[in-house]
């Protein structure tokens, strides 16, 4: 994380604002309000050209006698821009304004470094092993044909010894229970 833009308040005089001319980041950063006196809240907001690419979690912040407080400025996207940070105490009498200069991180404008390995085929024991649908479709054709003929044998037998739903029913749930456990054991074997 960069430095923290600092602010200091009250400390020459009462609602007194310091802030620096400028600030440069390349990334999100803290705004460190140092309160030199009496208990104050200093307003802070951005302006729309730096809205586009920095937030700030909350405008209103209430700091104490002689403390300290951190607020973030979080950037959302990548890219650069110039814009103005507003600073305000006693309800807007006393305003200070920073323009905030955000570039672009040395990692954006350096692109992605790949190492030379990656280039180099592997043993088949150390890559991974892909299929795609058709490969998995062809590997359980077996097991939905043999679904199939049970639940077709099943429902055969219903209509050939009777209708009687209470063995059709036993019969559907017998061959899902073992269409069920042959597949997860074609699974388990197969992998």
């Amino acid at each position: 994380m960069s430095e923290p833009l600092p602010v200091h308040v009250n400390r020459t005089t009462l609602h007194g604002l310091e802030v620096p001319k400028s600030f440069e980041t390349s990334e999100s950063f803290e705004i460190r309000i140092v309160n030199h006196g009496e208990p104050t809240h200093v307003h802070l907001h951005v302006d729309d050209a730096l809205s586009e690419l920095a937030a700030i979690d909350a405008t209103n912040h209430y700091v104490k006698r002689g403390s300290e407080r951190r607020v973030r400025v979080t950037l959302t996207k990548d890219g650069a821009t110039r814009g103005n940070l507003k600073v305000a105490t006693a309800h807007g009498a006393t305003t200070r304004y920073v323009e905030v200069v955000v570039t672009e991180s040395e990692a954006e404008t350096q692109g992605v470094v790949v190492d030379e390995d990656l280039a180099k085929p592997r043993p088949k024991s150390e890559a991974v092993e892909s299929e795609d649908f058709s490969g998995r479709f062809e590997r359980s054709i077996p097991v939905i044909v043999g679904t199939s003929l049970a639940l077709g044998v099943a429902v055969t037998a219903a209509i050939v010894f009777g209708t009687d739903f209470v063995a059709l029913a036993a019969g559907v749930v017998a061959v899902l229970a073992f269409a069920i456990a042959f597949v997860i054991a074609f699974v388990v074997l197969t992998d």
